[in-house]
């Protein structure tokens, strides 16, 4: 069998693409990281059950808290407000970690190479290409050059992201179809109880289930 690293986050794109993964025949090998955000507990219990659901061969978690001292963005720092819904600084959403991507695509791809795998999967999506850059498919060309270049395996790491061209909306469709739990995942930037409904990933989902015509199964 094949092996995958999938990035769950615990939200509705990474575990899609993490069903994907298994779907079309990966083994999963399902990576989780911490860096402080405001959700942090509820994204790792949610990623957890999804590992958990995948049959997963392994699951690591590793925390990136440097992340929060870092700051500059109202995830990692708490004195920052999480913005509500689509503001006027769409292009410099204050929900944009620095360069996280890239940090998290390194380790996912040490992660593979360690363990003799085939792909990484990462669950960037055509909505987050308008302010956050390292989201668009120039990027993500870019860090598989990168993964080509620095890794000794014979076999090439491919760097997989299925949905960089695709809607929320189609995204969930898909997941519908594979039998996605979404009740065991998270989106929220903001609360870990009940979501928030008003920052842009909350609104994001919640017009994808809207769109579609299905029930949101958590809690707002």
């Amino acid at each position: 069998m094949k092996k995958a690293v999938c990035l769950l986050s615990g939200g509705m794109d990474s575990t899609t693409l993490a069903y994907v993964a298994k779907n079309i025949g990966y083994d999963i090998l399902a990576l989780h990281m911490s860096y402080g955000q405001r959700t942090e507990a509820k994204e790792r219990e949610c990623a957890k059950k999804i590992a958990k659901h995948l049959d997963a061969v392994d699951f690591v978690e590793i925390s990136l808290d440097y992340f929060k001292k870092f700051g500059a963005s109202s995830l990692t720092d708490m004195a920052i407000f999480v913005e509500k819904g689509t503001t006027d600084h769409a292009n410099h959403p204050n929900t944009y970690v620095p360069f996280r991507n890239a940090n998290l695509i390194a380790i996912a791809a040490s992660y593979c190479e360690a363990r003799d795998g085939d792909a990484v999967f990462i669950g960037v999506q055509s909505g987050d290409h308008i302010g956050y850059p390292d989201c668009t498919p120039a990027f993500i060309d870019a860090m598989q050059q990168v993964i080509s270049i620095g890794t000794q395996t014979q076999k090439e790491i491919k760097l997989l992201t299925p949905f960089v061209s695709m809607t929320k909306t189609d995204i969930l469709r898909e997941g519908l179809r594979l039998g996605v739990p979404y009740e065991d995942t998270w989106s929220c930037y903001d609360t870990e109880d009940t979501a928030c409904g008003v920052c842009g990933s909350c609104l994001s989902r919640m017009k994808a289930f809207f769109d579609i015509g299905v029930e949101d199964p958590i809690p707002y």
